[in-house]
């Protein structure tokens, strides 16, 4: 079961390491189902919750899920070492170097740099 927090004044559902995998568009419903349920605002998806196709861009998998929730205007940041994947993928350091420049979808290593993020959009 998600837990509902708030960081920074943000309604954030930080979802368990175990559980369903975010693994294609479909699934992405549940995880928006949840968070119109908690009426949060941004998602803490663990990296383990990913599906092995959402990091292969060549899949574009993880694009079709992020858009999703984009759509439904909700933030989402994925929370976990994702350094291997990244290092075998030009593609994939790209586009998070890019999405971490935003503000709807972000990959942070923990919850404490997911703290400092929102922390440092409500600084002014």
């Amino acid at each position: 079961m998600p837990q509902q927090i708030e960081i920074a004044g943000a309604r954030v559902l930080l979802f368990d390491r175990s559980g369903p995998l975010l693994a294609n568009p479909g699934n992405s419903n549940d995880f928006i189902g949840e968070a119109w349920s908690a009426s949060a605002e941004l998602l803490a998806i663990p990296v383990e919750r990913l599906g092995p196709d959402v990091l292969n861009l060549r899949t574009r998998v993880g694009g079709e899920i992020f858009q999703k929730f984009a759509n439904y205007r909700l933030r989402c940041a994925i929370v976990g070492d994702i350094g291997t994947a990244v290092e075998g993928s030009n593609a994939l350091r790209d586009f998070v170097r890019e999405t971490n420049a935003g503000s709807a979808l972000w990959f942070v290593a923990d919850m404490d740099e997911l703290r400092t993020r929102l922390e440092a959009e409500t600084t002014p």
